[in-house]
């Protein structure tokens, strides 16, 4: 496959990802029956317990605990984690990788991978003889890439657990802005469409081109549909708002409210806060 037939059939994989959202929100697992308010303020909640944990061992526990949710809410595990170890490896562990070297994060090295005839000084850095991972610089690595790697599984969580307008309402309900909501809302369905709109152009193109063509060809093609894409989201955005306006949209987005907490979901959220709450504590002894 071409450069761009795997950009196009990755895009397709974003539109059907959608649908499978839309499945998984829909069983009748463990996450599926809480109330969306509980879902979000736990995802809010423990986002800020991620951050506050200090100690490997109990991020470790955390991402235990977040595979536990995961699987008997009866979500695709391997899928799930798949993206999870993609994002953690990508934004966690290669971003933090060089801050492991004695070059930022000096210490007891651990692991040395070469040594200079001298030190160097290079700007604000100064360049020790020896160069090699440290101990605190590998700490901090590791550190990340389970911060990133227990935030992700909690998003997907919620999210894979969760309609999406089920989210909007415990927003809305929550107090986030309109001008937020309207931002989101217009954002997710823009981002189908034009997948979809990308994927429907270049299987058009492509039924329409005969044999090999040479690459200035398919280079002014490609910028053509690209002017195309960008008038064409213009004009959808723009006849969009028109119509909203034109049915007495104000700016308020007005949604359905949810009724009481039941017992389960009371019961359910106590108990989030608790094992959050042990998370932290029991950080500082292990």
């Amino acid at each position: 496959m071409t450069f761009i037939d795997r950009t196009i059939t990755t895009i397709a994989g974003i539109i059907k990802s959608s649908y499978v959202q839309w499945e998984t929100a829909g069983k009748n697992g463990l996450f599926q029956k809480l109330d969306p308010r509980v879902k979000v303020l736990f995802l809010v909640y423990f986002i800020v317990i991620v951050s506050l944990m200090r100690s490997l061992a109990a991020q470790l526990a955390l991402a235990a605990f977040v595979f536990i949710v995961i699987a008997v809410s009866r979500l695709d595990v391997a899928h799930l984690y798949r993206r999870i170890a993609g994002f953690a490896f990508f934004f966690g562990f290669l971003i933090a990788l060089p801050s492991a070297f004695n070059v930022i994060t000096p210490g007891e090295i651990v692991l040395p991978v070469a040594e200079l005839a001298r030190s160097h000084r290079l700007w604000i850095y100064a360049i020790p003889k020896e160069i090699g991972l440290t101990a605190e610089g590998c700490f901090g690595v590791a550190m990340l890439t389970l911060r990133v790697a227990n935030s992700v599984g909690l998003s997907l969580l919620v999210i894979h657990t969760t309609p999406f307008f089920e989210i909007l309402r415990a927003l809305k309900m929550l107090r986030v802005p309109d001008t937020f909501l309207m931002i989101i809302i217009l954002s997710y369905k823009y981002i189908f469409i034009f997948s979809r709109t990308v994927e429907e152009m270049y299987l058009a193109m492509k039924s329409r081109l005969v044999g090999p063509v040479d690459g200035a060809t398919v280079r002014g093609l490609i910028a053509g549909r690209i002017f195309l894409i960008f008038k064409k989201s213009q004009t959808r955005y723009e006849e969009t708002y028109r119509a909203m306006v034109g049915r007495g949209f104000t700016g308020d987005i007005i949604l359905p409210g949810f009724p009481a907490f039941s017992r389960r979901d009371v019961a359910a959220g106590l108990a989030l806060a608790l094992v959050g709450a042990a998370f932290l504590v029991i950080q500082h002894f292990i």
